[in-house]
């Protein structure tokens, strides 16, 4: 019964849930299914037998028995119920977390809008009024102005779910659900009505639009999540540690020294982004988690396999820390710094050898300097180019989400320098037990102009083609310009590097000299 309150526009929901639900042949689990089509099979069988009988199916919800495959996510799940079943909602209990029941949400994923599902007490083996749990009373308690109520009274909408048995023997799940209702009639404003579900879907959204976007949580972490994922999965298949970035640092280099690291594996490359998966800060991040582990390979050991990701747009991202964190709460964060006047320029130069129109059409200090009238283009190019260098604001982000002993900073400049013994720092906190020589594996390669892995037979290996690119310097009155652009950013990064307790950077005290002079 969906009830509103006629002083406040306070909407509530109180479903009972007694109709049939399409879900899985034989009352079976979605996640012990790693087919889809053999998945879809069952469902056939259950749709077969419903029109047999003249039950509906086509009211485009569906439960999982037990929450099986809605969350965790079991992509399989949701693909066979929109292909067989057509369905678009359905509900859990498991997301984020069964308790405290106040904090669960709803989501969307793969176009299935997920309802949060309230508890209402009554279980399976719950069908006799006199061996209630605790006693009868402790209902009646539950249901007069206690947890059952307050739920209710709580929750803007509230779905409940009981089983079949509930309606039998004492009609147990009646009693309870009309005395609820009457309860709430008799000492409250709230006008209960009721919506079918996928009516109730889009009213709940249209209230709590900001839910729509799901948050990925570690599976393993929780075991009633850990019970209902499929065996197949292992969570030893996300990654130990993140290079967050920001671009044109040198993240490409240091992808490249880690990945010389025999107990150091990196993720499959993306075949649109490179090496990068850019999960926690686009659109990929709706494929869920199945999506994003199938970037990594199963580790041969797990207790020496260090698996990372590297994209070097997550430190500026306003989503990725979130994201990150929820998912992979115990994951190493490395990023990397350099001038952020020089990542400024090098960014230009990138779009300029990529043929950006706005690059290739506007000098670097008109990019720089472009005011808010500027085209979309020009202002896009501008926003790419000088707000990645924002340091401090955006390591406090993660670190809004992180402890600061999780995030290990690296001198950009020094990488490339001395990247031997930037590595060594590298792993000593990555923890990696296998130490690696970097000193003996890399030489400098003059001609590159950086540091290349040493092969056998004196060779080389460096970076790409487009690595290592030749460009005039910048000039004086862009770098003029950027030193103040970047004066009070970088003072704040001052601040930030004091409070971790790490030196500054050679380039960080010159430009804040150079500013205070």
């Amino acid at each position: 019964m969906l009830a509103e309150d006629e002083g406040d526009d306070l909407l509530l929901k109180y479903v009972n849930e007694f109709w049939w639900f399409p879900h899985m042949w034989n009352h079976m689990q979605p996640h012990l299914f790693h087919n889809e089509s053999v998945l879809a099979e069952q469902m056939i069988l259950n749709k077969e037998f419903a029109l047999k009988h003249g039950i509906p199916t086509d009211m485009g919800y569906a439960v999982a028995p037990h929450h099986s495959g809605v969350y965790p996510v079991h992509v399989q799940l949701y693909e066979a119920w929109k292909k067989v079943w057509g369905i678009t909602v359905t509900s859990t209990e498991e997301y984020p977390h069964l308790k405290p029941a106040r904090y669960r949400h709803g989501f969307i994923h793969s176009g299935i809008m997920v309802l949060p599902r309230q508890t209402c007490g009554l279980f399976t083996h719950t069908i006799f009024y006199k061996e209630y749990p605790g006693g009868p009373r402790e209902l009646d308690k539950s249901i007069r102005g206690g947890e059952l109520f307050l739920t209710v009274l709580l929750n803007p909408i509230s779905i409940f779910m009981t089983h079949l048995s509930n309606y039998g023997n004492d009609r147990l799940g009646l009693y309870t659900f009309v005395n609820l209702a009457n309860f709430v009639h008799c000492w409250t404003n709230l006008k209960l009505q009721t919506l079918p579900p996928v009516q109730l879907a889009h009213k709940y959204f249209e209230l709590f639009p900001e839910q729509k976007e799901p948050l990925w949580q570690n599976p393993c972490d929780d075991k009633r999540h850990k019970d209902i994922w499929s065996k197949e999965k292992t969570c030893d298949r996300l990654p130990k540690f993140l290079v967050v970035g920001p671009q044109k640092t040198g993240t490409t280099a240091l992808y490249l020294f880690l990945i010389m690291h025999p107990a150091i594996t990196s993720n499959f490359p993306n075949p649109k982004t490179f090496e990068e998966v850019q999960f926690f800060n686009g659109n990929a991040y709706h494929k869920g988690i199945d999506w994003y582990m199938n970037f990594f390979p199963i580790p041969s050991n797990v207790t020496t396999d260090f698996l990372f990701e590297k994209s070097a747009n997550y430190l500026h991202s306003e989503d990725a820390p979130n994201r990150a964190a929820a998912l992979l709460p115990k994951v190493k964060i490395i990023t990397i710094l350099i001038n952020p006047s020089d990542r400024a320029y090098s960014w230009y130069q990138h779009q300029r050898a990529h043929e950006d129109p706005a690059a290739q059409r506007y000098s670097f200090y008109e990019v720089i300097t472009a005011g808010r009238r500027a085209t979309p283009e020009l202002r896009a190019l501008h926003n790419r180019c000088l707000v990645p260098g924002w340091y401090a604001a955006h390591i406090e982000r993660w670190l809004t989400y992180y402890p600061a002993s999780q995030l290990h900073i690296i001198d950009g400049h020094k990488l490339r320098t001395d990247p031997a013994v930037v590595m060594d720092g590298v792993q000593k906190f990555l923890g990696v037990s296998q130490y690696y020589n970097y000193s003996q594996a890399l030489m400098f390669d003059p001609q590159k102009g950086f540091w290349c892995q040493l092969l056998d037979g004196g060779k080389t290996k460096c970076l790409g083609k487009s690595k290592g690119r030749k460009y005039p310097a910048m000039d004086v009155e862009s770098r003029t310009f950027l030193s103040r652009y970047y004066k009070d950013h970088n003072i704040e990064l001052s601040k930030l590097f004091y409070r971790l307790g790490l030196p500054l950077p050679a380039w960080l005290r010159e430009e804040l000299q150079k500013v205070m002079r």
